[in-house]
């Protein structure tokens, strides 16, 4: 009876063991590989938030009322300044969530960039979900050849097109809405130039026309866009963000020097989805914050030692204590 006993109790004992073996397994392998949401990031080169305002623009004002929105966006930072208010180390530190002194880039030259040790945004996102789709969507050739990095998919309209940045962005944008719409990304950005060049050409300004029509042509892009993604069958359970931003305003047909030139240095800020707040942001913001935002958004842990400059913004307080 007790040998009887004693093989009974073992038997059970190795099922037991068996099961809780099983069981480490399989939440070993439950982790996530891919993130918790997904998000859409937009750049329109060259737009001052007071022409965004009185702009017919019925797709991004949605998403601002839906969402979260400041006008008061700085594309400079308190600790460094020596960088031009220009593309190269705008749009760097969009990407990246750091400042010049730290992705080196201060002009449009390039010279001294440093993307291994803070690299595009893409990069901290594959390293948290490798299986996580990217794409990366842009007429500013240089974003490509200098900044992008970990994008599964790239388009970019060369700088040798005779096409003007009108037609790039028609075109980009229908490639983006193609690969929103019928693959599986959780990361996209997607950039358009047509407002920074039209500023360059006949003013950078709420008054000219010309500057307000380049910026309802890039909304209708957008809406695009967002109709791609709510076209998608699973998009209710996606957990979509869309956050848009700049990398300068301008003024006159410039904005070069802008250090001290509120019409430069200024910039507004859209973050809208599930997990964003509804009204407007009053924390001040920078444009450092938009990679750190999406990342926050995607499920990825902030590690400090990536040294960003940048914070999530616009989301929710239950959805930050999450992470």
């Amino acid at each position: 009876m007790v040998n009887s006993y004693a093989r009974t109790t073992g038997i059970v004992l190795v099922f037991w063991n068996a099961m809780l073996l099983h069981d480490q397994a399989v939440c070993r392998g439950s982790e996530p590989t891919i993130p918790k949401g997904r998000v859409l990031v937009i750049g329109i080169d060259g737009v001052r938030p007071d022409a965004l305002q009185i702009a017919d623009t019925p797709a991004i004002d949605e998403l601002i009322t839906a969402g979260a929105f400041t006008n008061n966006t700085k594309i400079l930072g308190d600790r460094y300044r020596d960088n031009e208010t220009i593309s190269g180390p705008g749009w760097s530190s969009f990407l990246t969530g750091v400042w010049a002194d730290k992705h080196g880039v201060n002009d449009n030259t390039f010279r001294g960039e440093n993307y291994d040790e803070y690299p595009h945004f893409f990069a901290y996102l594959k390293q948290a979900f490798p299986k996580a789709v990217t794409g990366s969507f842009v007429d500013w050739e240089p974003i490509d050849t200098f900044i992008l990095r970990d994008a599964d998919v790239r388009e970019v309209c060369p700088a040798s097109s005779q096409d003007s940045l009108s037609q790039k962005d028609e075109k980009l944008a229908n490639k983006a809405a193609e690969f929103l719409a019928q693959k599986n990304p959780h990361a996209v950005f997607v950039y358009f130039g047509q407002v920074d060049e039209i500023g360059h050409q006949d003013g950078f300004h709420p008054s000219v026309p010309s500057y307000l029509q380049a910026l309802q042509a890039v909304d209708d892009h957008v809406a695009s866009l967002v109709e791609a993604i709510q076209s998608r069958p699973e998009y209710l359970a996606e957990n979509w963000l869309v956050v848009i931003s700049t990398d300068h305003g301008g003024r006159g047909r410039k904005h070069r020097g802008g250090h001290d030139v509120p019409e430069i240095f200024t910039t507004f800020l859209v973050v809208s989805g599930s997990s964003s707040i509804q009204g407007e942001i009053e924390e001040p913001s920078y444009i450092v914050d938009v990679p750190v935002t999406a990342l926050t958004h995607l499920g990825v842990p902030v590690d400090v030692a990536w040294q960003l400059d940048g914070k999530a913004v616009g989301i929710r307080q239950e959805f930050l204590s999450d992470h």
